[in-house]
C-alpha cells in the first residue's frame, strides 16, 4: 500500500506544522516518539467512554449512586484546570486569570465567577490546581464533574472535601490505565479505538532515509506497545519490513517524566514475550529496552541537547520535562487543532465583520470620552474648554452613548458565536476571551513546534527549517488593511 503514495498530497491549514522558536531539522540527529496519542492516534470519544464507563463501574462497587453517569465528550476539553477547592473546572488565560467556570457540570455565570475568582489566579505550582493537559484526562474532568454534583446533591455514602473527591475519582481512573483491563481491551479490538495514519510509516522511513535516528520511548509495557505499533504500522510498510525496522532504539515502560530527570537502569527486552535480562553494557542500535533514563539515551548514542527532538502529546511529561531538564528540542502534538484552525477558516467573514464594528465601537467610544471631558471643563469651568452651550454636549453625549447601545446588540450575537467555536461551554482550545489560554502559554514556553498529528511532518519533509513568526506587541504598528506586523513574518 506504500508505493501508492508517492508524493503527499496538499496539506490543509489544519495539518501544518506551527512554529515557536526556530528549528533546523537538518541539524536534529535523533527524533523520539511517544506512543499513545503521538504515533498511535485512539479515537478519542470511545477510548475516553470506556475510560469513564470502567471507573463508573468500580465506584458502582462502593456504593455509589452512580447508575446513569455517562461520558460527555463536550463537557471538558484539554487545557482546563480542575480547582479541588471549589470543586470548579476553570478555562484561564494566559495570566493565570480565570475565564470561564464549571461548578460539578453548571456553568458559572458572570457574577458567580467573579466572586469566586476576582482574588485567585491559576497557579499550577500549588495543588490546588489540576492541569487537564492530555487528551487521557478528559474522562478524568468528566467524571470529577458529575462527582461533584453527587456531592452537593449529598448523595454520597460518605463525607469528602472536594479536593478529596478529586483524589478518589482520580485513583479509580488511573487504576483503569495501571491495572490494564482497558488496555486488554484496545488489544483485544484496535480497529474499533485506533484512526489508522498511512502516511505516518512513510514519515518515519523518510526520516530514518535521511540519516535521524528513531527512539520509540513510551510508558506503555511491551505486550502492548508490540500490539499497537504492528497494528498501526506493519500494513503500510514494504515488503516483509514491521514497524521495529523504524527504530534504533524501543523503550517502554519509560516512566515519563522520571525518565528525562532520573537514572534509573535499563533492561534488555530479550524475547519477543518480553523476558527481561539487566542490560550490562550500552544501548545497541536495533534494542529493545524496559526503564532507563535519558541520560543514558544521549551517552550511549553520543547526542545531547538540541541534536534531539521529542515529540509527544504530554504537555508536562513529554514536552515540558525533556526541555527544562535536558534542553531537547521540543514538538507537541495536538490533535484538536485541525477542528479548530477549520472553525477559525470557517469563521474568517464573521470575524471580519466583528473586527469592524469593535472598531466603530472604539472611534464611538473615544469620541464619547472627549465629549464627556467638553462637557465637564464647560461646567467646571477649568482647562480649555469648548465654546458650545452644555444643553449642546448632552445632547451629544446622549446620542453617542445611543449610538454605542445599539452596536452593542449588534455585536453580541458576533462575540458569543466567536466564544463558542468548537465547544459552546469553552470555546477554543488555545484562546480564552480575546487572549491566550493557559495551555497556549504553556505551548509557547515549552513546544518549539507544534502540530496536529505526527505525519505532518511528512509534508514538511526532514529538511525542513521552521522558522518562527516575528513576536507581536501592543505598541507595534500595522500593515495596510489592519494586519498585525507578525502576521506576515514565515513560519
Amino acid at each position: 500500500m506504500l508505493d501508492r503514495v508517492f508524493l503527499p498530497p496538499p496539506s490543509t491549514p489544519g495539518r501544518g506544522v506551527f512554529c515557536n522558536r526556530t528549528l533546523n531539522l537538518r541539524s536534529v540527529r535523533a527524533i523520539g516518539y511517544d506512543m499513545d496519542y503521538t504515533l498511535v492516534d485512539y479515537r478519542v470519544e470511545a477510548f475516553e467512554r470506556m475510560v469513564h464507563a470502567q471507573a463508573v463501574a468500580r465506584l458502582a462497587s462502593e456504593g455509589w449512586p452512580v447508575t446513569g453517569l455517562a461520558f460527555d465528550p463536550a463537557m471538558v476539553t484539554r487545557g482546563l484546570v480542575i480547582d479541588t477547592e471549589l470543586g470548579n473546572l476553570v478555562k484561564a488565560n494566559r495570566f493565570g486569570f480565570v475565564k470561564r467556570a464549571m461548578h460539578g457540570t453548571r456553568m458559572l455565570d458572570y457574577a458567580e465567577q467573579r466572586e469566586a475568582y476576582a482574588a485567585s489566579l491559576v497557579d499550577l505550582s500549588d495543588p490546588r490546581w489540576v492541569f487537564l493537559n492530555t487528551l487521557f484526562s478528559l474522562s478524568e474532568g468528566c467524571l470529577y464533574a458529575q462527582a461533584v454534583d453527587l456531592l452537593d446533591g449529598g448523595a454520597l455514602p460518605r463525607p469528602f472535601e472536594y479536593a478529596s473527591l478529586y483524589r478518589h475519582v482520580r485513583a479509580r481512573v488511573d487504576a483503569q490505565h495501571l491495572e490494564g483491563h482497558l488496555k486488554a481491551e484496545i488489544a483485544a479490538a484496535p480497529d474499533r479505538y485506533v484512526v489508522p495514519d498511512p502516511e505516518a510509516a512513510l514519515t518515519l522511513l523518510d526520516q530514518r532515509a535521511a540519516g535521524k535516528k528513531l527512539l520509540l520511548i513510551t510508558n506503555s509495557e511491551w505486550a502492548f506497545t508490540t500490539r499497537m505499533m504492528a497494528h498501526a504500522y506493519d500494513r503500510f510498510l514494504p515488503g516483509n519490513q514491521t514497524w521495529r525496522g523504524l527504530f534504533d532504539l524501543v523503550i517502554v515502560s519509560a516512566r515519563k517524566p522520571a525518565f528525562f530527570t532520573d537514572r534509573a537502569p535499563f533492561f534488555e527486552v530479550a524475547t519477543e514475550d518480553g523476558l527481561l535480562r539487566p542490560l550490562a553494557g550500552p544501548l545497541e542500535p536495533g534494542g529493545a529496552y524496559l526503564g532507563g533514563c535519558a541520560a543514558q539515551v544521549e551517552r550511549d548514542l553520543g547526542i545531547s541537547g538540541d541534536e534531539i527532538l521529542y515529540v509527544g502529546d504530554h504537555m508536562f511529561g513529554d514536552v515540558h520535562v525533556s526541555k527544562r531538564a535536558l534542553s531537547w528540542r521540543t514538538a507537541l502534538v495536538l490533535r484538536e487543532l485541525e477542528a479548530e484552525v477549520a472553525a477559525l477558516e470557517a469563521f474568517q467573514a464573521t470575524e471580519r465583520a466583528l473586527v469592524a464594528k469593535m472598531r466603530l465601537k472604539e472611534a464611538l467610544e473615544a469620541e464619547l470620552s472627549r465629549a464627556r471631558l467638553a462637557l465637564l471643563r464647560r461646567k467646571e469651568g477649568h482647562g480649555p474648554a469648548p465654546e458650545r452651550p452644555v444643553p449642546d454636549l448632552e445632547r451629544e453625549v446622549t446620542a453617542l452613548r445611543e449610538r454605542l447601545v445599539a452596536l452593542d446588540l449588534e455585536l453580541a450575537p458576533l462575540a458569543k458565536a466567536a466564544t463558542e467555536l468548537t465547544n459552546l461551554r469553552w470555546g477554543l482550545l488555545t484562546r480564552a476571551g480575546n487572549d491566550k489560554s493557559h495551555l497556549t502559554r504553556q505551548i509557547e514556553r515549552y513546544a518549539d513546534i507544534y502540530t496536529s498529528r505526527v505525519s505532518n511532518l511528512l509534508h514538511a519533509t526532514p529538511f525542513a527549517y521552521f522558522r518562527a513568526p516575528r513576536g507581536s506587541l501592543p505598541h507595534d504598528p500595522s500593515l495596510p488593511g489592519g494586519t498585525p506586523l507578525d502576521q506576515s513574518a514565515g513560519g
